[in-house]
């Protein structure tokens, strides 16, 4: 009787037993269940971010963008990084500027797409803003650069440290701001070289002689000078380029019909062997080609010295500005009526309308008839000697006028 209640007490305790492992299995299958459903979710949850957000450990332009958006990262970088590189006093300096913006999203977007992962991960990414380095090391040259400013014969030493007050790269871009010890650099060697408005010694024929008469000339519009804007803007590009000389001839300017420069490296005072000369008081002409008197003119006439304000022809040395055959000279007279008149050959040396032609309507050839009854300022020439003047005159050579 006891072994029977001792039995059923055992089978009572292993159904408890038996119950209480059920009751575990489920709770374990239940939280195992419940354990998976929330790893799917959290991976879900975590591949979604991923497809929007940086992973944690990402820097752009030096700026930490881990965890954030396209948008939120743009703003970040915009408001925190570096984004010009200065070069002031010989000094390199990489800094921000506020008032530009950095990067843009679309920039922001490829670097997403570089280092973007199904799942974050804890990888180490940085972007560099390469054209600042680039720019860094490109301004560290330039405060060392110098550059040989060739010249007339003359060479000059540009050094970037004297000269340039400061250089800015800034949205791609170099910038030179107030550059004024460049600019006074380039005018002082343009006032050295310059041949235009500058008076020398020159000989003219004296009648049948070359090179006779030592007379004092001042080139008007004859000449060249350093175009200075041009040649600030070369040295600088060389100081970025690493160019160490320049040809000053390339970068010169001249007066009048041609803004570029005449007689640059030509012998005889930049003339050359090729010029005109006119004398007003022997109203004489004569031509030199290639050094040797090939014209030579004892009846011209000039224009009117007494009889007409502005008539007198202009002395200095102008040039041959082109040739014209035939044209058509139209001004006005003293009393402002207008004229026009036809001529076969037609050789301007000023802007203000003077210039060698023939003169078929002229009965006065006399030496005395410039002094009252003269041209407007041309040298009129009889028409049976002007073929002989207009195989013998070259586009952009010198016109010599004296008294």
């Amino acid at each position: 009787m006891e072994s029977r209640k001792n039995l059923k007490k055992y089978n009572n305790r292993n159904n408890l037993y038996l119950i209480i492992i059920g009751i575990v299995l489920i709770l374990a299958v239940v939280f195992g269940v419940v354990l998976y459903n929330h790893h799917v979710e959290s991976q879900r949850q975590a591949r979604e971010f991923a497809t929007n957000h940086f992973n944690p450990n990402v820097s752009i332009y030096g700026v930490k963008v881990g965890n954030l958006t396209v948008a939120k990262a743009t703003a970040k970088i915009n408001r925190q990084a570096n984004n010009i590189v200065t070069l002031e006093k010989g000094k390199v300096a990489i800094e921000r500027d506020p008032s530009i913006n950095t990067i843009d999203r679309q920039t922001v977007r490829d670097y997403f797409a570089k280092q973007h992962t199904t799942m974050p991960n804890k990888k180490n990414y940085e972007y560099y803003y390469t054209d600042l380095e680039s720019a860094n090391s490109k301004l560290t040259s330039v405060s060392r650069a110098s550059v040989t400013y060739k010249v007339a014969g003359k060479s000059y030493k540009l050094k970037a440290n004297e000269l340039l007050n400061k250089v800015i790269f800034k949205q791609g871009t170099f910038s030179f701001i107030n550059s004024e010890n460049l600019t006074a650099k380039l005018n002082k060697i343009d006032q050295e070289v310059s041949t235009i408005h500058k008076s020398y010694q020159f000989k003219v024929p004296v009648k049948n002689k070359l090179n006779s008469k030592a007379i004092t000339v001042k080139n008007e519009s004859y000449g060249w000078g350093v175009n200075v804007k041009k040649a600030q803007k070369a040295v600088e590009e060389a100081f970025l380029k690493g160019t160490t000389s320049l040809n000053g001839e390339d970068y010169i300017y001249g007066l009048g019909y041609s803004t570029y420069g005449l007689g640059y490296n030509k012998s005889n005072h930049g003339i050359g062997n090729d010029y005109v000369v006119v004398s007003l008081k022997k109203q004489e002409l004569w031509i030199v080609r290639k050094g040797k008197l090939a014209v030579h003119l004892n009846d011209v006439v000039t224009g009117t010295e007494n009889g007409g304000k502005g008539n007198r022809t202009p002395t200095g040395v102008w040039y041959i500005q082109y040739k014209e055959s035939p044209a058509v000279l139209r001004g006005r007279n003293n009393d402002g009526s207008k004229y026009a008149s036809p001529v076969k050959y037609w050789m301007p040396f000023t802007l203000s309308g003077c210039g060698l032609h023939d003169a078929s309507w002229r009965g006065d050839w006399s030496k005395k008839a410039y002094l009252r009854g003269g041209s407007h300022g041309c040298v009129n020439i009889k028409p049976g000697e002007i073929k002989h003047v207009w195989h013998n005159v070259v586009k952009h050579e010198a016109v010599i006028v004296y008294d």
